[in-house]
Order: C-alpha cells, then sequence, then structure tokens
C-alpha cells in the first residue's frame, strides 16, 4: 500500500507507476473519493463537537424547557450523523478497496515492458549440458527409474498430481535439508509456519484482492470450541510468505533489533487458475509442492533494502552453484512484477527437455508496500515511528527443480549422477539406477 499523503501530492507518479505496471486503477477517483471521505470527516467531528456543547448546555441549564428543546436538537443531530456515518462507510470501503490496487513504484533500474518479453537477462552461470545421445525428460526418467507416478497422481490428486519415489522421494527432501542448512549458516532463524491462514495475511502480503484466484479457499472452515462453525474464511497459503511477514503484524519494532532474518519451511498449495494450458507436462506447474523460503525485514532504506535483495538472491544462487546447476537471473520488467514489487528478479535453472531455462526462483523488494497493509513499524533510536521494508526470495522449491537435476544429470546407460553435495543423504550413492 502507498501513502495516501504521497499519492495527493504525487499523483502524477502514481499514474505513471499504474501505467508501467499495466495496473488499471482510478487515481483521479481515489482523490475523488479520498476528499469526499475527509470531507465527511469533518462534518462528523463538527457535529459531535456540537453534541459535546449541547450537552454541557443540559448540565448548566435549570429550565426544563429550554433541556427539552436542547435534546430535541440533539435528536435531529443524532439522525444526521447516523446518515452521514453510511456515507461515510461506503465512501471508506471504495476507497479502502481501491487503495489495495495502487501499485509500488518501479524502481528506476526496473526494465519497461507491458510483458515478459521486456524482462532481461543480466547474469549466466554454468555449461549447458551437451549430450551425445537422446535425452529424456524427467518424466521419462522418473517412470523408467521408478522414481515419479504421475498417472497414479491424477488418479489420487486429479490434474497436476503426482507421486515421487524411492530416490526421487529422497532428493526432495534432501534439497529441503541443504537449504535449510544453508540459512541456518547465513543467520535466517527457522520457522515451520501455518499454511491455513486467515484473509487478513493474504492481504497483508498483497496476494489478494488481484491473485484470488490462485489461492485455495478451504470449504469446511471448522468449528470453535462451543462446537458452532467458525464463518471466517480460510484458505491454503501458495508460500510462506504471508505467514512469515504476517508473523509481526501491527508490531512496533526496535530499530535495533533489525534487519529480521527468518526462513519458512513449508507446504504450498495454489489452484493456477490464471496458467490454463500453461506447462501441463510434468513437474513444472503443480497444485502441491513443497519450498523453503527467506523473508528479510529491514530498515526503511532502499540501499539497504536492495543490498538484501541482492544478497538473498546470492545465497540461491549459492545452491544451485553447490548442485552444479547451469542457471541465469533475470530482472523482472515493470509489466511482469506485480503491483507489489520495487524491484525483481526470477532466477531460471537449465532444463533440458524443454531446450530452454525454467523459473525456479523469484526475489523481490516490496519496500513498505506490505507493511503498511500490516501495519509493521520500527521506532528509530530518535524515537520516530517508520514502516520496515520487506524482502522474500526462493531458496528451493521442489519437485520443480528436480526437472533440472534428473534432466541435467542423466548418463547415457539410462542412470542419473547424484550431486556430490547430495550423495550424504543418499547413503553416499552416486548414481540412480534401474
Amino acid at each position: 500500500m502507498i501513502d495516501i499523503n504521497f499519492i495527493r501530492t504525487n499523483p502524477d507518479i502514481i499514474k505513471d507507476a499504474c501505467q508501467k505496471k499495466q495496473a488499471r486503477v482510478d487515481i483521479d477517483r481515489l482523490l475523488e473519493i479520498d476528499e469526499l471521505r475527509r470531507e465527511l470527516l469533518r462534518t462528523v467531528e463538527d457535529m459531535r463537537a456540537q453534541k459535546n456543547k449541547a450537552n454541557q448546555k443540559i448540565k448548566k441549564s435549570k429550565n426544563f424547557e429550554e433541556k427539552k428543546d436542547i435534546i430535541l436538537e440533539m435528536q435531529k443531530l443524532n439522525k444526521k450523523i447516523d446518515k452521514i456515518e453510511k456515507e461515510f462507510k461506503e465512501i471508506d470501503k471504495e476507497f479502502e478497496i481501491i487503495m489495495l490496487l495502487v501499485p509500488n513504484i518501479p524502481s528506476e533500474d526496473s526494465p519497461v515492458g507491458a510483458s515478459e518479453k521486456f524482462n532481461k537477462e543480466i547474469e549466466r552461470w554454468g555449461e549447458v549440458p551437451k549430450f551425445d545421445f537422446l535425452i529424456k525428460n524427467h518424466i521419462e526418467l522418473g517412470k523408467e527409474l521408478d522414481l515419479i507416478d504421475t498417472k497414479a497422481g491424477v488418479k489420487i490428486s486429479g490434474f497436476r498430481g503426482y507421486f515421487l519415489k524411492n530416490e526421487a522421494a529422497l532428493l526432495h527432501f534432501s534439497l529441503m535439508w541443504l537449504s535449510i542448512k544453508k540459512m541456518e549458516q547465513k543467520g535466517f532463524k527457522l520457522f515451520v509456519p501455518p499454511t491455513i491462514i486467515r484473509e487478513f495475511s493474504l492481504i497483508g502480503s498483497g496476494h489478494f484482492p488481484t491473485a484470488r484466484e490462485e489461492v485455495y479457499q478451504i470449504a469446511n472452515f471448522g468449528r470453535l470450541e462451543n462446537k458452532k462453525a467458525t464463518k471466517e474464511p480460510m484458505f491454503l497459503a501458495g508460500t510462506a510468505e504471508p505467514s512469515l511477514i504476517s508473523y509481526y503484524a501491527d508490531e512496533t519494532l526496535d530499530e535495533k533489533d533489525l534487519p529480521i532474518k527468518i526462513c519458512g519451511i513449508s507446504q504450498c498449495y495454489r489452484s493456477e487458475a490464471g496458467s490454463y494450458g500453461k506447462d501441463t507436462h510434468g513437474l513444472y506447474r503443480l497444485h502441491e509442492f513443497m519450498k523453503v523460503e527467506q523473508v528479510v525485514i529491514c530498515r526503511d532504506d532502499i540501499e539497504e533494502s536492495n543490498k538484501w535483495l541482492e544478497e538473498m538472491k546470492q545465497i540461491s544462487q549459492e545452491i544451485l552453484k553447490d548442485l552444479k546447476l547451469p542457471h541465469r537471473v533475470i530482472q523482472i520488467c515493470t509489466g511482469d512484477m506485480g503491483i507489489g514489487k520495487h524491484k525483481m528478479y526470477d532466477i531460471e535453472t537449465w532444463m533440458p527437455s524443454r531446450n530452454a531455462f525454467g523459473e525456479t526462483h523469484s526475489d523481490s523488494n516490496l519496500t513498505t508496500w506490505q507493511s503498511r497493509r500490516l501495519n509493521i513499524r520500527y521506532r528509530t533510536k530518535e524515537k520516530n515511528k517508520r514502516y520496515v521494508h520487506t524482502l522474500n526470495n526462493t531458496v528451493i522449491a521442489s519437485p520443480r527443480i528436480l526437472i533440472a537435476l534428473l534432466e541435467c544429470n542423466q548418463q547415457k546407460d539410462g542412470s542419473i549422477l547424484i550431486p556430490e553435495v547430495l550423495r550424504p543423504y543418499l547413503g553416499n550413492q552416486k548414481y540412480i539406477k534401474k
């Protein structure tokens, strides 16, 4: 969320951000509602002041008729206040809806463009593997080596369902553990956050309202202690980010305790409603997966938060380098980064069967856009209160990363070379064979 005072004084900057991010937000209407909202508040405050004066007159007056007349006037005033307060609630609701849609201002160095075509490659690591035999995709490898079963997965779970089996299951959890240990070494506090979360958390993180269709809502909300069904909607988290950020909702932190570095290990659920027809084959785009997510909360200082953006990216790259997986870093353009992002990178890892890099990591600086929604502030040394900057990045997400790992390491005899860094988790086994 953007500060309304900033919007009032810099409407052209906000309109420019809307245009660059392809966000359809009527800023003129927002400012019109804002002025009307403030005028209604002033009117109500004036009327309440009149009521206070009238109450004082009633207390001081000893004339019954005079008191009666004042009471009648107060009753009329109460009706006017009720009417204006009702009007204010309607206006305030529209104000809040539009405010939630106002995008963050993109960084000056973010590529400007309407779609992913304008994203810019800024770094590449590793040699793309060359094979002297006909390669297989991860599903073919998984079937032949008894690692992946999508047929049974669809039978049990429906479209995009899957089973990881045998060494694939071990690889899946070894990747999680490798990433967890890396984050612990980097000084991040480890969390296993809830994946069933309340609506405010998704509004606060910015997943609502724009990406609501991508989030699963739970049909059976559960029951309270008195056995009555709760009517509060609950949702399945698509990433640990909303839970980790909301952990500090409505808190005022001390500057000396910043930055806060936290890491969430969780199952993730996404409906993928907006990806109809995309990546339907294999393990690339799934409804359910596991992820290690890193989050940093720091001071309201753009240089500091961008420094953390770079450091978080480097941590993810370290893991990919440990796995010896070729990858590249993409700086995301304004029209592809989402409304809450100030600056964003994707890391894409080489996937031979696609003959292309595929997104495996996403690294974002949201400045104060989330903290204003969740009311997370910190107290400076001068005792001033400021909103924190928030950042998030993928440490590892599986089984998508298994596509690259299995395909890049396939051998001519049909086996798969296990990356050296993962072998201790698989009994020092070097190859996966029939």
